[in-house]
């Protein structure tokens, strides 16, 4: 079994760990709405990326009405 053959020092340590804090996420407005979104990934209120409309809110809503009264 390996076993450390001397001690870690402080500086040591800290200079290992340097890269452990964490990073301010971005954010940038959505085209459509203006509400902030992350980067990469389609808005959660209009359900626009790149200016296109990706997800359409009324099937969804639809849908899940439909399951809860199966229910």
């Amino acid at each position: 079994m390996g076993l450390p053959s001397k001690k870690r020092t402080p500086r040591s340590r800290d200079d290992r760990r340097s890269h452990h804090a964490l990073k301010q996420t971005t954010n940038k407005k959505c085209e459509k709405c203006g509400e902030p979104v992350l980067p990469h990934r389609a808005c959660a209120k209009c359900g626009t990326y790149k200016g296109r409309q990706v997800i359409n809110f009324e099937k969804r809503l639809t849908r899940s009405t439909r399951s809860k009264k199966t229910a």
